[in-house]
């Protein structure tokens, strides 16, 4: 009896889209993070008063801007505008 082996190689093609896709991702991600630098530059750009309307302060953005390139600084920004607001509204939980 013979046995038939077809899964102990895999073949060439089959691996090009994966790698074809994780090339085509780490691009876009590139992009994106390029993208959100730009949009935390212009944040930088607004006035004290502007980005209080905004909840943040410029502190925030010396936190945020620290971050390695890989990593959002919008989304740091986000978590930190998150707690603050979670962080009044139990205040004025406490105060009602």
């Amino acid at each position: 009896m013979t046995t038939y082996d077809f899964a102990t190689e895999t073949s060439r093609i089959t691996t090009r889209p994966a790698v074809a896709t994780r090339v085509f991702n780490a691009v876009a991600n590139a992009y994106q993070a390029w993208k959100n630098r730009r949009a935390f530059y212009r944040l930088g750009e607004m006035s004290d008063a502007e980005l209080a309307d905004i909840g943040l302060t410029r502190g925030d953005l010396h936190v945020a801007i620290d971050l390695p390139f890989g990593r959002d600084p919008t989304a740091k920004l986000r978590s930190i505008v998150s707690d603050r607001a979670d962080t009044i509204e139990d205040i004025a939980r406490k105060v009602a």
